[in-house]
């Protein structure tokens, strides 16, 4: 089946830099290559020991060693660590009182807790169409979707390709809208020379096992406000006074308040044990990543029936993803059926996303239907991303571009 969810079921034993290597000629799985396989080492584990030893497991000193080191890393004033960034999106949509009858614009090319954070408030997900070379949302069609409840917008940097966050923060800063990014896939990602995480309210990370850099679970939340950061931390742990680590720490018990009822969002020592050494890693990461995406491109270039994502100027990409559309209508195959013949030749593959206003939930509630947003349902019906992570090999890259050009080639019309 198609990869669609965060899922991982990659093998527990990996390297920390790429190696060259041959290709089995089996597997238990059938899969050769996997999508994707994190990319941990000695450093990782050892702080994880340490942390075990210290007696000190919950949010505490490793947790604020790493929300500093990724403020810094990001250019932002606060960074405050959570469990993933479903949690940081949720926290930051109720930190900014958006709630019952509010409206929240977003993409439909993204993971579907982007919109389900905005149904869990109790305000109503606002789908804008993507733009066709990016698949990010689409700034030309935003004022036209903005109406008196409309209190924020989300956009979602696909792929690690930054939004055009100049022309979306003129229309929310006109209509008085707060912005709250999405960066799920765009930790290394710089637009118009600044870092992603250092340009709104509020932006959102994400740590899953999949990502750039992972704790396993976990995201991060930054913001250059102090007030809010202030109830981002509240919020994000019962809405209590004092944190864990205050509360219990070498100065001894602390009393502590309610606040307001917030959420079991913190992230743990042990998760910022693994999320220290990866963001130290990180530009490394990004430099293969980027290596191999130029593999793939340079392999693709003549096949007219893939299409591949653009890549605009003045910006850094994270390359979190190599996502790519097929020409369906150019090939006798259909993209679920590229699916199975990549899959059965060992390729692990995602599919990064179907539509999300397609899906039963929010097709039934809201009446979305096949043409309300063309270019997303377009790409929806056509995407897979690749196998992209530091650790490939050359030959491992090499088998993965055999197998695409094969399908692609064997059917064409």
């Amino acid at each position: 089946m198609p990869v669609e969810a965060e899922t991982d079921s990659t093998p527990k034993t990996i390297l920390s830099e790429p190696r060259r290597g041959s290709i089995p000629s089996e597997s238990k799985t059938k899969i050769i290559v996997p999508f994707h396989r994190p990319c941990l080492g000695p450093e990782e584990e050892a702080e994880v020991i340490d942390t075990l030893r210290s007696g000190w497991l919950t949010t505490g000193p490793k947790t604020k060693r790493f929300e500093k080191e990724f403020a810094a890393y990001t250019g932002a004033k606060h960074a405050i660590a959570v469990n993933s960034c479903t949690a940081a999106l949720h926290t930051s949509l109720v930190a900014l009182g958006i709630g019952p009858g509010d409206e929240v614009i977003t993409t439909p090319i993204t993971f579907a807790s982007t919109a389900n954070v905005i149904e869990h408030v109790g305000a109503k997900p606002v789908f804008v169409d993507v733009e066709p070379d990016t698949l990010n949302l689409n700034p030309a069609l935003l004022e036209q979707a903005i109406t008196t409840k409309t209190k924020a917008i989300i956009p979602v940097h696909f792929a690690g390709h930054p939004c055009d966050m100049d022309a979306i923060q003129t229309i929310a800063t006109a209509h008085g809208l707060h912005v709250i990014e999405d960066a799920a896939h765009a930790i290394e990602s710089v637009y118009q020379g600044k870092k992603i995480g250092s340009i709104s309210r509020t932006t959102c990370f994400s740590f899953y096992a999949t990502k750039n850099m992972t704790t396993g679970e976990g995201g991060m939340i930054t913001t250059q406000d102090n007030e809010l950061a202030e109830r981002l931390r509240v919020l994000s742990l019962h809405g209590i006074s004092t944190d864990a680590w205050k509360r219990y720490g070498p100065q001894g018990y602390k009393h502590w308040d309610i606040l307001e009822p917030g959420f079991k969002y913190n992230m743990f020592d042990i998760q910022a044990a693994i999320g220290l050494h990866q963001l130290r890693k990180i530009d490394n990461f990004h430099a293969l990543r980027q290596r191999w995406v130029h593999r793939y491109d340079e392999a693709f270039a003549d096949l007219a029936e893939l299409i591949r994502l653009r890549r605009r100027t003045n910006i850094t990409c994270a390359f979190h993803l190599y996502a790519v559309r097929f020409d369906t209508e150019s090939l006798s195959l259909s993209r679920d059926q590229i699916i199975q013949k990549l899959q059965e030749r060992g390729i692990g593959i995602g599919v990064h996303f179907r539509a999300v206003h397609l899906h039963p939930f929010y097709r039934i509630k809201y009446g979305y239907c096949p043409g309300t947003f063309p270019v997303a349902e377009y790409a929806g019906d056509r995407l897979i991303s690749l196998p992209l992570f530091p650790t490939l090999t050359e030959e491992q890259i090499d088998f993965v571009i055999r197998g695409v050009r094969d399908v692609v080639i064997q059917s064409r019309r």
